[in-house]
């Protein structure tokens, strides 16, 4: 677990959902209650994701009985959501219609008989009472604690109203703060539908066969090793390997891709994946808990509970914030009257300087754009570890690239044959039949190329096979000796090379190919030039990021020349060749000193170093390794890199509303002082200034999930 301050290990807690959620206030609020339970030694509440992590023993009716202040509804972490009525219908909004009704009423009576008659002052008393019910109630429990939150703000507020005679404002404010609680609710939700989405894109049974039975069967039943039959059309419930069976699987769900992926005997697949076409066996890998799915979602859930730097500093700002709030309401109140004021009128300015007071805005200003960003991306394939990483890649100025397996495939494959004397396939075949005895790593290029062109090598007999250190093989094939190796090779064979061989041989070189030789004692029969493909996205996001004004580098081991060939490209604006591990980690440094913020992306293994060095790791291909999810701060679940552009776009933007929501909270508050000066500022102002500010850093929280890549 990721939340500090709590020592809990996987066995001593237990894990809950909760329904109801509006601000982090109410859970904090809600945290304590659980910790005071009989028999709980620990709680720790998780706002972004909506779960309460308790250590000890307790019950589900004793959770909902803490959280009954905020009509919070628990269940269990494997149960299923049970589906809300609808927000129009649901009990805390249908006082809010009865209170509004009677305000409504209250108001026509009172232009009928004026504001001081008994019937309206009934009608708006009757309004407050049953729209502020919940609220009076919070509120006054914290003013007996000289607890100074929104509730205990607002309570003061309206109760302080009706006393100065003020009962149709008092009722108005009650409806407006019911109207903003219920549309903070409702927003809230649809932030956290992102996460929630996620939780439902997997089955919850499988057709698994035992034996010669075919069962339907829960997830949570389901053993590693089981058999599981996807038929076309169906999503997979579990992770798995394929034992039987083609078919093309749409990943997008995991990895984010859009296009579906190619998977048959021995290949991996994920639960949520869907399965288009074929009917596939899949033999079980994972339980349900371990899945990969299971691994992103709790990831995502634990990174909405790490608090980003701009949340800190809004958290430790509201701590100071609301009481001196508190205090100038006092003093604006009290202190005029005594130089001659009227008493009732700067009480009024003093309430409603409370009610515009309420930090709520601020408070939600970050932790709903955090939540928004970070499910957002996990819809897109990219894990984002926490609030910090998301702001730090917001902040980066220089991308450092790992070449092989990230900027390239990895994998060699022959990428020209230049046929001197002979059929080319011919000469392909005693290649990789002389090549199938070698251990060297651009042998299994050679024997690929001739696989796929369905040349019979394996059918020819190699005799008197001989590595030559360093330098080759050689081999008799049909009595003839062949030799296979590097240009030096052939030059200590033959003397000179011929030049428009040797100008082959330096143009293939100098794309940074690999140049393998085949030959006799007398002549060189072919050129076969094998490279580590560059990956088809690379130039693509390369571009993209040089134009987004960020410093792209390329590191590797390999040398100078390769590294040239490949960095020119895929256009990146530096490249360090020949680098050992250590180097990469000491290049590291060198470019944070220079530019601050500094991302690696490698594979999330050999790159370890360097990626824990940087400001922000980024690993490839998360989907299929533990190790890349457990190491990186962002996981890329593809082995795409097109989908880095779009995270630092996404990250930017999160700055972006961060700053503009925390602006617009503070700037709201000060206007609406500065009211007080004049004796302008109504308590309807005021609540329209708090509820609209909450409202519009919570839409504009919302933008986040509509950018995409």
């Amino acid at each position: 677990m990721s939340e500090k301050g709590l020592n809990l290990t996987e066995e001593e807690m237990k894990t809950y959902r909760v329904q109801g959620f509006t601000c982090t206030n109410c859970a904090a609020i809600f945290e304590n209650n659980v910790k005071e339970l009989p028999g709980v030694q620990d709680a720790k509440v998780n706002f972004g994701a909506s779960k309460v992590y308790v250590k000890g023993n307790t019950t589900i009716e004793e959770l909902e009985k803490a959280g009954a202040f905020e009509n919070l509804k628990i269940r269990g972490d494997k149960e299923q959501k049970v589906e809300r009525e609808p927000f129009w219908k649901q009990k805390e909004n249908i006082k809010v219609y009865i209170s509004a009704i009677l305000l409504v009423i209250s108001w026509f009576l009172g232009e009928q008989y004026g504001e001081n008659h008994i019937l309206p002052m009934i009608g708006y008393g009757a309004s407050i009472l049953i729209g502020g019910y919940t609220l009076f109630v919070k509120g006054l429990k914290n003013l007996s604690r000289l607890k100074f939150d929104m509730n205990t703000l607002m309570t003061i507020a309206i109760i302080g109203a009706a006393i100065i005679g003020e009962w149709g404002e008092g009722a108005t404010v009650v409806i407006l703060f019911a109207i903003s609680e219920a549309l903070e609710r409702y927003s809230m939700e649809k932030a956290r539908q992102s996460i929630e989405s996620l939780m439902d894109i997997a089955p919850k049974e499988a057709l698994i066969r035992r034996g010669n039975e075919e069962l339907m069967i829960s997830v949570d039943d389901i053993q590693v090793g089981d058999i599981m039959i996807v038929k076309p059309g169906q999503k997979l419930a579990m992770d798995g390997l394929v034992i039987k069976g083609t078919s093309t699987l749409n990943q997008a769900a995991i990895t984010g891709e859009s296009v579906p992926v190619t998977k048959t005997v021995d290949d991996e697949v994920f639960a949520g994946t869907l399965n288009e076409e074929g009917l596939l066996e899949v033999k079980v890998t994972k339980r349900v808990e371990d899945t990969t799915l299971s691994k992103i979602i709790h990831l995502v859930e634990e990174a909405q509970a790490e608090r980003a730097p701009s949340q800190a500093f809004v958290d430790k700002f509201a701590k100071y914030y609301t009481p001196a709030i508190v205090i100038l309401a006092l003093l604006i109140a009290v202190v005029p009257p005594l130089f001659g004021g009227d008493w009732s009128e700067w009480i009024y300015q003093g309430l409603a300087v409370l009610v515009v007071g309420c930090p709520c805005a601020l408070v939600v200003s970050t932790p709903v754009s955090i939540v928004t960003a970070i499910g957002n991306a996990a819809k897109n394939g990219v894990l984002i570890k926490g609030g910090i990483h998301l702001e730090e890649t917001g902040h980066i100025k220089a991308i450092a690239f790992d070449k092989t397996g990230t900027l390239t495939r990895g994998v060699p494959s022959v990428t020209d044959i230049v046929t001197i004397n002979g059929n080319e396939d011919e000469l392909l075949k005693v290649t990789a039949a002389i090549e199938k005895g070698s251990q060297h790593p651009l042998a299994s290029a050679i024997i690929r190329k001739a696989e796929e062109k369905g040349l019979n090598f394996n059918a020819l007999i190699v005799e008197e096979f001989q590595s030559i250190t360093g330098k080759g093989v050689k081999a008799k094939i049909s009595n003839e000796l062949y030799f296979v190796g590097s240009p030096n090779l052939f030059e200590e064979l033959h003397g000179k090379t011929e030049n428009t061989i040797k100008e082959n041989i330096t143009h293939m070189q100098n794309e940074g190919k690999t140049v393998m030789v085949l030959g006799t004692e007398k002549e060189i029969l072919s050129l076969i030039a094998v490279a580590d493909e560059i990956r088809d996205t690379s130039k693509a996001v390369i571009t993209k990021l040089n134009n987004i004004g960020i410093k792209t580098v390329m590191l590797t081991g390999d040398n100078q020349r390769t590294a040239i060939a490949i960095g020119k490209q895929v256009g990146v604006l530096d490249i360090k060749a020949d680098l050992l591990p250590e180097d990469k980690l000491n290049f590291i440094k060198e470019l944070r000193a220079k530019h601050q913020s500094v991302a690696m992306v490698g594979d999330g293994v050999n790159d370890a170093p360097a990626l824990a060095a940087s400001s922000v790791g980024v690993a490839m291909g998360g989907a299929g390794t533990d190790t890349a999810l457990e190491t990186a701060d962002i996981a890329l679940m593809s082995d795409d890199l097109s989908k880095l552009p779009y995270t630092i776009k996404l990250s930017r933007k999160a700055l972006t509303i961060i700053k503009q929501n925390i602006s617009f909270s503070l700037a709201i508050k000060l206007l609406a002082l500065v009211l007080v000066m004049p004796g302008w500022l109504t308590l309807w102002i005021a609540i329209f200034a708090d509820m609209g500010a909450t409202l519009i850093v919570t839409l504009n929280s919302l933008r986040l999930l509509k950018i995409k890549e």
